[in-house]
């Protein structure tokens, strides 16, 4: 099944972070390594990928890796030794970035994700979609002002309107492009970009003062790989932010379940799937009670109108830690039994 085309009858779905530490295959391979090794050994990336497709049978492969690497290209000193990233400096002051320098060709640095993508497209079946994986252009500067991308994120906002923003992204867009453009020319069908602190803006500086970023970096993209497919996921974004984006370069969008799918979707043009969008959370729940909700829940999409045609679905974030693979497998089972 490709999860954009020839989809059969049956609704396709893949998980944000269903290859992680809930599960067991992970859990055995970090065992033996660690996050930065698993994530720049081809090899490992690409176990660590397939596990989650062997076990629970999802339609789609997201490439195992970390949206923060164009950070450690940038020079801002990424590390992982902690157990959450942590960088060595931050973009505290507009002429901080004056300080950011790649440190080597992005095609050579990122060329340890093409491989990954090569040798996942090389043990995959044939019908499951690889999906590779970047972090947005807002989020990625949030993480480079703050080293996170929770809080209030006063100095981040600043930033938008000090300069920072508008310099980062010059120095930043063209090698992410780079990585973009690595994973794809490797073998994924579709690139998924995330940002995950959209939502913490409101909506007429993210209309005004991200979007554009955001369609350079897409626009370019979808000029030298015109065949590949964007995802873009946003997380606390509503309606308006929806409203604000360009969606003339994005495939499919991604929303959190604060979301209405059914409302969200009629804000799309007929070319756009949505996907999402079930509370992680809910994987949490007792095993029958899960399934529970999960089928009424559906049920309710259905009645409501929504086009399972234009539906690829998944949860409305990434699987949390310690999630019951029980309530996994089980979740994916039921998905893929609801007809399209």
């Amino acid at each position: 099944m490709n999860i954009f085309e020839n989809r059969g009858e049956t609704l396709p779905v893949w998980f944000m972070r269903q290859a992680g530490r809930y599960h067991s295959h992970y859990q055995a391979i970090k065992k033996n390594s660690d996050f930065m090794t698993m994530c720049k050994s081809p090899e490992l990336a690409c176990e660590v990928t397939l596990g989650p497709i062997q076990d629970f049978q999802f339609n789609a492969a997201i490439l195992f890796s970390d949206l923060l690497f164009p950070l450690e290209q940038l020079g801002l000193g990424l590390s992982y030794h902690s157990g959450p990233p942590t960088l060595e400096w931050h973009l505290e002051k507009p002429e901080d970035v004056k300080k950011l320098k790649v440190t080597i060709p992005g095609e050579k640095f990122y060329a340890f994700q093409g491989e990954a993508c090569t040798l996942l497209r090389k043990r995959l079946p044939a019908d499951v979609t690889l999906l590779g994986f970047v972090g947005a252009p807002f989020t990625l500067y949030t993480y480079a002002v703050e080293g996170s991308h929770a809080g209030n994120l006063v100095s981040a906002k600043q930033g938008l309107f000090d300069g920072r923003w508008e310099e980062f992204t010059k120095i930043l867009i063209p090698e992410l492009l780079k990585e973009m453009m690595v994973q794809a020319n490797g073998g994924a069908d579709a690139i998924c970009l995330f940002d995950t602190a959209a939502g913490e803006l409101c909506p007429s500086d993210y209309k005004e003062l991200v979007v554009p970023k955001l369609n350079d970096v897409l626009k370019e993209f979808k000029k030298n790989c015109p065949g590949k497919k964007i995802i873009y996921y946003s997380k606390h974004t509503q309606a308006a932010h929806v409203k604000a984006l360009d969606l003339s370069f994005i495939d499919v969008l991604g929303v959190d379940w604060r979301c209405d799918l059914v409302e969200i979707q009629k804000l799309l043009p007929a070319n756009v799937f949505i996907q999402g969008n079930l509370d992680p959370a809910w994987l949490h729940l007792p095993g029958p009670l899960m399934e529970k909700k999960a089928r009424a829940y559906y049920d309710d999409l259905r009645t409501r109108g929504l086009d399972f045609k234009r539906w690829i679905a998944g949860l409305g974030h990434g699987v949390l830690i310690q999630t019951p693979e029980e309530n996994v497998r089980n979740l994916v089972k039921i998905i893929q039994s609801q007809k399209i």
